[in-house]
């Protein structure tokens, strides 16, 4: 009787009977074998007896393969009746062949390597070079046969035969149930030899010998030792995808193609690949590298693709050049909006399916109306959205993240999570803290404050690069100079310049009774300034404990702001006081002016119990780089703009003009204000309101007007204009308004031509900007040389979308306190496109030098923090002196060179950084390109690796490993040798991998493997690659068609048979993702408004047809987590 083996009560490779195969193999001098399926790491099981057979005549073991696993579309033609020798050519058997090998090749690129894989596969390729054994694939027909032949010398039984269903796997062998039965007859035995060994010389069974070598040799169990760099170019190549497709898949059209440098080409075949797939990008290019040039190159490819029309939401002052970039790029029926206009109009529009928003960081308040006007309008419309902006985040990267907001909703799963404040917090602290919020959604990521983190989020919607990145991968050398440079399309040279300060010195002596700017900074007027009560800025202080029992809703509510406020705007009035003292006496002059008369103004309204009109208490409104104009919270109508003469003002003088000035408010413009009865304040409010005005009127009285001829800042600037460079452009900047309105009036004066002045209350500061630098703005046939502005005067608030760089001169007429914005003016005209060699940066500083100037700044930034002036989220506006500021100030005095150059900054885009890497390393070499392309996964590398001194517990040895998951999302994880992650950054990954073609390939560490092992156990256990949601982006084609079908059986119930096939394709959708087929299918026609009946037919054919969805097991298996490669650091 024959024995069973069936894997549960009799093992069939090895048992306590000792009859299993390996025994009967023993005993064996060779082997036969044929089985359906062939696992190359299975052979380790049987490896060590194979390497004991001697056989003279052929190889000691034959293996045949009969049922490898072929391509789906093979498989009908296969099992079709009449397939013979006709049918199955040369060159179909060839294909067969190859793709046979593929599938072989596949095998090991599933599971988790292992030493023990690893030494089993090395044996099975040395056995196969060796001749020990030969392999070979059946292609007459399908072979199921499952049999094994031992040969053995006995002249009684000289076949041991075993029958059944084990193929030669693992799990065939002995770890899952099978049937087979052993084969002890001598004449049966006899009988499969021979059915072996005709199959075995059909001429349709190829030795595919040499095939499995090479799958062998070129996969991760390889003995050759892999080059690192290679492993690094893999890294690059698979993280570089969107970059790489988005380059095949959009076109730019020639017209803009020429317009357009490499770099922005890429940005833009980039973004666009962002917007297809996630519905949204930020275009974050760091200032002077062609954002709006790169977003109107997007809208017209989107255009012509997809026949999108744009919308572009920009600030006001932008409006004239965003429609000439419409006009110009011949944009998709263009609609340029204020976004100011947004909350009031932006509703009434018509559907456009792309909405650009121009200084997106603008909208970093979500509870904002304009903000939230701008996102029911994406949301409603569904439309795609381009964000621009060079400073995504400013604080805090909730910046970032309200701005995604805009088309992102924070509880829609984005495919990864905060690892890194997960493994800090914990998934179930989290879900505690945050029952409501998925793990994988940007709601998740607003809990974290981990810088890695938010680098995982840009990698998904971020496209930016900075001028370093540019110069590293897209400027060419000048060999003459070592200057670089990029090469416009016209052929001309667009250098980098080096950024040049200049220093132009006053006389400045507060002592001289001939200089009446100087003496403004006499000690006593600064003491004056420290002392003013500033109750206007400090209201609440002055409210009454019990407050009338009359007061309306309005008024408490008015009341309760002014808590909030509390003394928090003191600090900034105080602060732009002295700001505006630096500017120009004129602007200094003209505040305290102002503020004595809205003094007077409030005065007159307590004594005559009249309603205050109380402002926005708004600290932005104090903030020169948001607003230039006025100096307070109160903007009244009808004040003056220009110092009036000072000599004629007395106390009775500014009663009279504020109880006029009242007047014509509170009746003509009495909406711009909120009121307020007078009875809620105590007496001391009157009191320091008074004891203010006379204390500035005083210094306004002694200080009288100043003559240009006396202003000895303004003579050294007509000096450098109309003296030292009379013929160069220059453009000038200033913080304040009222400074530019100044020395635009006194350079008239002066006899200079060509003056223009650009301020937050220009008209078309677009049309100025074009006249300053026409050659930029390609407006040189509207604005000829002679018509040309010379000297621009401009404020910190003029866009920096605007092209400058028809200058290369800038002067500081003031200076900021943070050094950064001296830095950003110089950007302005620091722009692609700049031809000048030089910068040159020209800074007004008081000859004696700039100690008094920082003493100043120090004294009253320790005011303020000793009164808590300024506190909390203030900060964000408040602009204090650091240490580095102070010393960049004296840099600056000294003109030391790279004062001005900007701050380090390698915060580029991930697929950016990746697809350089890639490029650079291949664009000249195809042979490595092929290569690289060509390595199977898992492959690895080991190389060299020196940890950080300065942080070695972040830089240790260990594995760099990549996983791809089951939903195609990267997983880079850097595991040190205590199996500990050390970092989940596909960033710092990346450049932990860096190395070049020289770096050595060393020998794998020995726990390489293991390593590999936990970095997949974190992303299958920690992370559970789960989707919050069953349907994805709300963008997707999985999720639109499923709502859509949804809405469409709810309006037809009565059609029973056609709602039950709906159904049951809405829930294949539901439990199982989309084919790509139907992806593509499905999205263009939602993207050309398919009917709903339409939609309904195409589903139910596709899902008809098995084509709809990914559900069976073959299709499951393949979308499982897998090893893209790893490196070893030693």
């Amino acid at each position: 009787m024959p024995t069973i083996f069936d894997n549960i009560e009799t093992e069939f490779l090895e048992n306590a009977a000792h009859n299993g195969l390996r025994d009967a193999l023993k005993v064996a001098r060779r082997g036969d074998f044929c089985v359906g399926y062939f696992n190359l790491r299975g052979w380790k099981h049987i490896d060590d007896v194979v390497e004991t057979w001697q056989s003279n005549s052929s190889a000691p073991c034959r293996l045949l393969v009969g049922m490898q696993r072929l391509p789906q579309e093979d498989l009908p033609k296969l099992f079709t009746d009449g397939f013979d020798d006709e049918r199955v050519d040369n060159k179909t058997v060839a294909r067969l062949r190859r793709q046979a090998a593929e599938e072989f090749r596949k095998q090991l690129t599933i599971g988790i390597p292992t030493a023990r894989d690893e030494a089993g596969l090395r044996k099975l390729a040395q056995q196969l070079k060796e001749g020990r054994l030969t392999v070979k694939l059946y292609l007459r027909h399908t072979l199921h046969a499952k049999l094994y032949l031992a040969h053995r010398d006995d002249n009684f039984n000289p076949v041991l035969a075993f029958l059944g269903s084990s193929n030669l796997t693992m799990s065939g062998l002995r770890g899952q149930g099978e049937l087979n039965v052993d084969v002890l007859d001598k004449d049966a035995g006899e009988k499969l030899v021979q059915w072996f060994k005709d199959r075995w010389d059909d001429q349709r069974c190829l030795d595919i010998t040499e095939d499995l070598i090479a799958v062998i040799e070129e996969s991760w169990a390889s003995v050759r030792l892999l080059a690192p760099y290679h492993i690094y170019l893999k890294i690059a190549w698979h993280l570089s995808q969107d970059a790489r497709e988005g380059i095949k898949e959009f076109r730019i059209p020639h017209d803009v193609a020429a317009d357009l440098m490499a770099f922005q080409t890429k940005a833009v075949q980039l973004a666009c690949r962002h917007l297809n797939k996630r519905g949204g990008v930020l275009v974050g290019d760091v200032v002077g590298l062609g954002k709006t040039r790169v977003a109107s190159a997007i809208a017209r490819v989107m255009g012509d693709d997809q026949m999108l029309e744009t919308l572009i939401l920009c600030p006001k002052n932008l409006v004239p050049m965003w429609e000439d970039y419409a006009h110009r790029f011949r944009l998709r029926a263009p609609r340029v909006m204020s976004q100011s206009k947004a909350q009031r109009d932006l509703d009434k529009l018509p559907r456009y399916r792309l909405v650009i928003v121009d200084e997106s960081h603008n909208f970093r308040n979500r509870e904002g109306k304009i903000y939230q006007a701008i996102r029911s309008y994406i949301e409603k419309n569904d439309s795609k959205v381009v964000l621009l902006s060079a400073t995504p985040y400013n604080k805090t990267y909730l910046d970032l993240a309200n701005q995604l907001r805009l088309f992102v909703n924070e509880q829609e799963d984005i495919g990864i999570r905060p690892e890194n404040m997960l493994k800090k917090m914990g998934e179930s602290e989290f879900s505690l803290r945050n029952p409501n919020t998925p793990l994988s959604s940007l709601g998740a990521f607003e809990q974290s404050f981990e810088a890695d983190d938010w680098r995982e989020v840009m990698r998904l919607f971020l496209v930016r690069r900075t001028r370093s990145f540019i110069i590293q991968n897209y400027a060419d050398r000048d060999e003459r100079d070592g200057r670089y440079y990029l090469t416009l399309s016209s052929g001309v040279r667009a250098y980098f310049p080096a950024r040049k300060p200049h220093t132009v010195e006053f006389a400045s002596d507060s002592d001289n009774p001939n200089d009446p700017c100087a003496r403004l900074f006499r000690t006593e007027i600064v003491d004056t300034i420290d002392a003013l009560a500033l109750p206007r800025y400090g209201m609440v202080t002055y409210v009454k404990p019990t407050l009338p029992p009359d007061l309306t809703a309005a008024e408490t509510k008015l009341l309760d702001d002014l808590s909030r406020a509390g003394k928090r705007l003191k600090g900034f009035c105080r602060t732009n006081l002295f700001k505006r003292l630096e500017s120009s006496a004129h602007a200094f002059l003209l505040s305290l002016h102002r503020h004595v008369l809205r003094n007077e103004l409030y005065i007159h309204a307590i004594e005559n119990s009249l309603p205050l009109p109380i402002g926005q208490q708004d600290a932005a409104l104090l903030d020169s780089r948001v607003r230039d104009e006025g100096d307070g919270e109160l903007d009244l109508e009808d004040e003056e703009q220009e110092l009036p003469p000072l000599h004629q003002w007395d106390e009775s003088h500014y009663r009279q003009e504020a109880a006029r000035i009242y007047q014509t408010e509170s009746q003509t413009q009495s909406r711009r204000y909120r009121w307020l009865r007078t009875d809620v304040f105590k007496k001391n409010f009157i009191a320091d309101l008074r004891r203010d005005a006379r204390a500035l009127h005083e210094v306004l009285r002694s200080t009288g007007e100043i003559p240009f001829a006396k202003d000895n800042k303004l003579q050294s600037l007509i000096e450098l204009l109309a003296v030292d460079c009379p013929k160069e452009k220059f453009l000038l900047f200033t913080q304040f308004a009222d400074t530019a309105m100044y020395l635009r009036n006194a350079l008239d004066a002066a006899g200079l031509d060509a003056v223009d002045c650009v301020t937050g209350s220009s008209d078309n500061p677009a049309q100025q900007a074009w006249q300053f630098s026409p050659e930029s703005n390609d407006k040189l046939s509207q604005f000829p040389a002679p018509s040309q502005t010379r000297v621009l005067i401009a404020t910190d608030v003029l866009s920096e979308g605007q092209n400058l760089q028809d200058s290369s001169r800038v002067i500081n007429y003031d200076l900021p306190w943070a050094i950064i914005r001296l830095i950003q003016r110089a950007g302005r005209v620091d722009r692609i496109g700049q031809k000048a060699e030089t910068i040159d940066c020209y800074s007004f500083l008081p000859a004696e030098g700039v100690e008094k100037i920082i003493n100043l700044r120090r004294r009253l930034l320790q005011r303020l923090h000793e009164n808590e002036e300024v506190v909390g989220s203030d900060e964000a506006f408040f602009e204090s002196q650091t240490v580095e500021d102070e010393e960049a100030l004296r840099n600056l005095y000294n003109e030391k060179s790279g004062v001005l150059d900007e701050p380090p900054d390698d915060e580029v885009d991930l697929t950016s950084e990746a697809f350089e890497i890639w490029s650079q390393a291949t664009k000249n070499n195809s042979d490595l390109r092929k290569a690289i392309e060509s390595l199977p996964d898992v492959v690895f590398a080991t190389k060299s690796h020196t940890a950080d001194p300065e942080r070695p517990l972040f830089t240790p040895p260990g594995v760099l490993t990549y996983i791809r998951t089951a939903h195609d999302h990267d997983a880079l994880l850097w595991i040190d040798e205590n199996k500990q992650s050390v970092s989940e950054s596909p960033v710092r990954v990346l450049r932990a991998a860096a190395c070049n073609a020289e770096t050595p390939a060393l020998p794998r560490r020995a726990d390489h493997h293991e390593l590999v092992a936990e970095a997949t156990r974190i992303v299958q256990e920690e992370r559970r690659d789960t989707q919050a949601g069953q349907l994805g982006n709300k963008r997707g084609a999985r999720y639109r068609t499923y709502e859509r079908l949804q809405d469409y059986i709810r309006h037809r119930e009565g059609d029973i048979f056609l709602t039950d096939q709906v159904r049951a394709a809405i829930q294949a959708i539901y439990d199982h993702p989309l084919t790509t087929e139907a992806v593509d299918k499905l999205n263009r026609q939602l993207r050309t408004g398919i009917s709903d009946d339409d939609l309904a037919q195409l589903v139910m054919t596709l899902h008809r047809d098995d084509r709809l969805v990914v559900a069976n097991l073959h299709d499951n298996e393949m979308k499982q987590l897998h090893i893209v490669c790893s490196m070893g650091l030693v």
